[in-house]
């Protein structure tokens, strides 16, 4: 069906893993035939799940302080459960168990703050069209990859100028916490120093077989390429583009996850000794809101129930503390933590629901900015507020390049470098296929620009930097745009990566 009208479909979205490219489609596109290269239209929009599944006999063990209880593993196997993961200094301990009186056994231990379940939230399902793109760089471009021109975010945020400085992300090292990726993928193989899984019976390899609808659209690898694509003669460049990435899978392909399993991902990177975190996903939580347990049997709905509304504040309650205990951890490492601010479109300081992890402790949540119709004004503003974006001060802490969708036509025009639908021209573009590409909208797209802003900075400085220097220079070097000061949409402005890496914007933050 062709949309005549541009009418947003919200996706449910992956709980913490993934604010995710939500994912909102325009069908029956007619691809051009005469560019070169294939790329993917994924008009991922979407926005968090509310519908949040509690895991039956899945349980997090949350210390009263940053150590474990001595010898917790018998002390779980006495209240009839088994530990599965240790995270030493983080106070945090995951655990399984058939006895539903487990959550009573195991409180009791001494040095125990509280013992909840694990939950289980949907992600993302990005409908995608394909169009094709050409290699007509103009000679006056400041990067030589094919699609660069089309970067508008990059321009938006000076990056390129940034580059010209001397700061592109060298020795910094990058972790994206998102769904599987294509690590072969051109644009990022060069950059990628590690990966690793925290999805059981999931390689960190996005896997196309166990997506919904066997899409090819890879969240995660999207990410990554604005964070860091490699500086070559093929697709995009990311942001830093110098920089590390170590790729961290900490949702399934099918775009569920756990918050345990993000828990273990910033207990990992931060091990690590990342300089930055980038979470291109989250969850808004209801405090008063509906749950229901999937009673152990996750593949079996029928015996489901909904939980107490009593049950659900407390544990709601515990599992933000949960994540605020391993977002410190992380941030006492050296961690900036970056976070997509979540695309409800909502006032993020509702009381009634808190976002994670873009309302957790020493976490950047940030907002998202796009043009209106750029290829048929390319003098536009690249800077309204996107549609989707999530809003709200003290909420939101900056805003970034995510992209938008809105433009109602689907009419296929030329822009720079070739053909394609006057919407896709406003989204951002990475590399989200196998060894293609993909236009994607989001705060996930977001977050990654701000992440390769604050990896300029860090390499700019030469060396290790305490977050809150790197969040202090990010504000104070941001564009001020909307209401003068901190406002609800910008935060505290539009990151500029020209003016973080200049000596002016550094001094300022010592």
């Amino acid at each position: 069906m062709k949309h005549k009208h541009f009418t947003p479909k919200f996706l449910s979205c992956l709980g913490l893993g993934l604010l995710f490219t939500f994912g909102c489609s325009k069908e029956d596109l007619n691809p051009s035939e005469n560019l070169s290269q294939r790329t993917s239209t994924s008009a991922t929009d979407g926005s968090v799940s509310t519908s949040v599944v509690r895991e039956g006999n899945q349980y997090i063990i949350i210390s009263a302080t940053d150590a474990l209880p001595a010898d917790i593993e018998g002390k779980a196997r006495g209240a009839n459960g088994k530990v599965t993961k240790l995270l030493s200094g983080v106070g945090i301990a995951t655990a399984t168990s058939d006895d539903p009186n487990f959550i009573a056994k195991a409180s009791k231990i001494s040095g125990v703050r509280s013992v909840i379940h694990d939950y289980t939230y949907q992600g993302y399902d990005p409908q995608e069209q394909t169009v094709e793109a050409a290699n007509t760089n103009p000679p006056t471009s400041a990067d030589n990859d094919p699609v660069f021109p089309i970067q508008w975010g990059h321009t938006a945020i000076q990056a390129p100028e940034a580059w010209l400085t001397g700061a592109r992300g060298q020795n910094v090292r990058v972790a994206v916490l998102d769904g599987g990726f294509y690590l072969g993928h051109p644009d990022l193989v060069g950059n990628i120093e590690k990966s690793i899984s925290f999805v059981p019976g999931q390689p960190a390899q996005f896997n196309r077989e166990l997506a919904r609808n066997r899409s090819t659209f890879s969240h995660g690898s999207h990410v990554a390429g604005t964070v860091a694509a490699v500086d070559n003669t093929n697709g995009g460049v990311g942001v830093a583009p110098d920089a590390k990435l170590i790729l961290v899978k900490v949702l399934g392909d099918i775009g569920s996850g756990q918050f345990s399993w993000i828990i273990a991902g910033i207990k990992y990177a931060a091990d690590e000794q990342v300089d930055v975190i980038n979470m291109s996903l989250g969850a808004r939580l209801p405090r008063n809101g509906k749950y229901m347990d999937n009673n152990g049997t996750p593949n079996d709905p029928s015996d489901d129930f909904l939980v107490k509304d009593s049950e659900v504040q407390k544990e709601v309650a515990e599992l933000v503390e949960a994540i605020n205990k391993v977002t410190t951890y992380a941030a006492k490492k050296g961690v900036t933590l970056i976070a997509a601010a979540g695309n409800d479109g909502i006032d993020a300081k509702d009381q009634n629901a808190t976002f994670v992890p873009a309302d957790s402790k020493h976490v950047i949540s940030i907002s998202a900015t796009a043009p209106y119709g750029l290829a048929l004004d390319p003098n536009t503003s690249l800077d309204q507020v996107a549609y989707y974006s999530n809003y709200g001060s003290p909420a939101i802490d900056l805003a970034a390049p995510g992209g938008s969708a809105a433009h109602p036509s689907v009419q296929s025009v030329f822009y720079k470098i070739g053909f394609a639908p006057v919407y896709a021209w406003d989204m951002v573009y990475s590399s989200g296929s196998p060894t293609g590409y993909n236009w994607a909208q989001g705060t996930s797209m977001a977050s990654p620009h701000a992440a390769g802003v604050a990896a300029l900075i860090i390499s700019k400085n030469g060396g290790p930097m305490a977050p809150e220097r790197v969040e202090a220079i990010m504000r104070a070097s941001a564009d001020d745009l909307g209401t003068p000061g901190r406002d609800d949409n910008y935060g505290h402005g539009r990151v500029n990566a020209l003016r973080a890496v200049t000596s002016a914007s550094l001094a300022q933050a010592k």
